[in-house]
């Protein structure tokens, strides 16, 4: 007996040593937090709104409701479809931003200001007292998510610097700060969980994947590592999980951030291909012998991947020497460069690896997108979220179809029905409503004429040889 004791303390003993020894290598992030913590704001937004009246109160009742039943309470100006005006309010979000320098220019996403008409922005006072400031929108880009402040303050203000992102290593300690809720700030920590993630919320998912906690309302706030630089900007949360939080990384932050501050246009590379990854079957068939690089599935006619001699069924293995693992790589790395710079791509074709000189043109974004091309030949589908074109007749006598039928889609809106849809770059939109569609004038007319009465619109795509429907919603105006 005495023995089992004498064993049970000494387990004990060593076990508490342990812990205190694991507890001396964690971080202090106190003096961390002291240094980052005042260059950390607040942002507040209001906006504009059509109330919703009776239907907003009854949630979904009317939308359930036959199409008729609303019209009893439209004679009295209560239905959804409105005999009065719906009376306006203001809406309200909240969020987080960092100033990046003494001259009041701040950071945050551009999810949090989207569609604001006023932006206040609260800074850290160390008296408690703090009076929010009207912030004016310098410039946003929708595609990283990302938007640039400025504020006129009597005083410099404390900045964070840009940190390398590229040089962070998996496990390495982070900090979180966020100023949500008009609460002061919220400190968190943890480490990198992962780097290059893609969470299909945009065309240049790259996100950085930390266990720092990134609650509600911080988004827009900086992501440290242990020397005080911003490493990544807290931006998406997964609901489901705990300890899953994702960041845009401070090197692709930079760049476009310094684009908007100079006052120009936020310019992405362009080849004009559709593209798609490359799985271990379609190795085996191009004499791969791993799955790499991304499979050209169609060229642009007269667009830079074209006119460099870059073909249909090409895999591009590299961009200026950098390897490229997939379809989003490559994305992320021609939208880097420069338009009008001349880049050296890697590219697969017949069994070997040869180098082409391509020179980019320029990417459209997806808010620019909607308008037709120089040429006329490209049109955005704006209730869909589709930018396509007409095939030409070569491309129909390939794919064995009629002059009557399809357009190919040449990007997709993420954040529109036709993401949700999941169509894809590449698709051939056959039939909307089983009707043929050929130009992108006639889908627009078959979406504004049957598909908004209805609020649905089926159309019949060709991926790949194979055919299937896909049916999207479209909201009533």
């Amino acid at each position: 007996m005495r023995m089992r004791k004498t064993f049970a303390l000494a387990l004990a003993t060593l076990f508490m040593m342990g812990s205190l020894a694991q507890a001396a290598t964690l971080p202090d992030f106190s003096t961390l937090a002291a240094k980052c913590g005042p260059a950390v704001v607040n942002i507040g937004t209001e906006r504009t709104a059509q109330a919703g009246g009776p239907e907003e109160f009854f949630g979904e009742m009317f939308r359930n409701m036959p199409p008729g039943f609303g019209q009893f309470f439209d004679q009295f100006g209560m239905g959804p479809r409105g005999g009065q005006r719906a009376p306006q309010k203001k809406q309200k979000s909240l969020g987080s931003g960092f100033i990046i320098s003494a001259d009041g220019y701040i950071v945050t996403n551009n999810h949090v200001v989207a569609d604001a008409d006023v932006i206040h922005v609260t800074l850290d006072e160390s008296n408690g007292k703090s009076t929010p400031l009207v912030a004016k929108l310098i410039g946003a880009d929708e595609e990283t998510d990302l938007a640039l402040l400025k504020v006129e303050a009597k005083k410099e203000l404390p900045f964070l610097k840009f940190g390398n992102s590229d040089a962070l290593k998996v496990g390495e300690w982070l900090m979180a700060i966020g100023n949500p809720f008009g609460l002061d700030h919220t400190v968190t920590s943890g480490i990198l969980s992962a780097k290059g993630r893609n969470i299909r919320s945009g065309p240049f998912d790259n996100f950085l994947q930390t266990d720092c906690s990134i609650n509600p309302g911080n988004s827009g706030g900086p992501l440290l590592n242990m020397d005080g630089d911003v490493v990544g900007i807290n931006t998406a949360i997964i609901a489901s999980g705990q300890g899953i939080g994702f960041a845009i990384p401070s090197n692709m932050a930079s760049n476009i951030i310094e684009q908007i501050k100079s006052g120009k246009k936020v310019s992405r590379g362009w080849i004009g291909v559709t593209i798609q990854d490359v799985d271990e079957a379609m190795a085996k068939a191009i004499g791969m012998e791993t799955p790499r690089g991304a499979l050209v599935a169609s060229t642009l006619e007269g667009e830079p991947a074209a006119k460099a001699g870059i073909e249909d069924g090409d895999v591009i293995v590299s961009v200026d020497g950098e390897s490229i693992a997939d379809s989003s790589a490559l994305l992320r790395a021609i939208a880097a460069k420069k338009p009008g710079s001349v880049v050296k791509l890697g590219v697969w074709r017949g069994g070997k690896e040869q180098m082409m000189d391509v020179t980019l043109g320029e990417r459209q974004s997806a808010q620019s997108a909607a308008a037709p091309g120089k040429d006329g030949k490209k049109q955005d589908e704006g209730l869909l979220g589709l930018t396509v074109r007409a095939l030409k007749a070569e491309e129909r006598q390939e794919l064995d179809l009629s002059d009557k039928e399809g357009i190919l889609v040449l990007e997709v809106n993420p954040d529109k029905a036709a993401a949700e849809a999941d169509i894809r770059p590449g698709d051939i939109i056959l039939r909307a409503d089983r009707k043929p569609v050929n130009s992108p004038e006639a889908l627009s007319k078959i979406v504004k004429e049957v598909g908004v009465q209805r609020g649905a619109i089926m159309l019949q795509v060709m991926r790949r040889g194979d055919t299937l429907f896909k049916a999207l919603t479209i909201e009533k105006k």
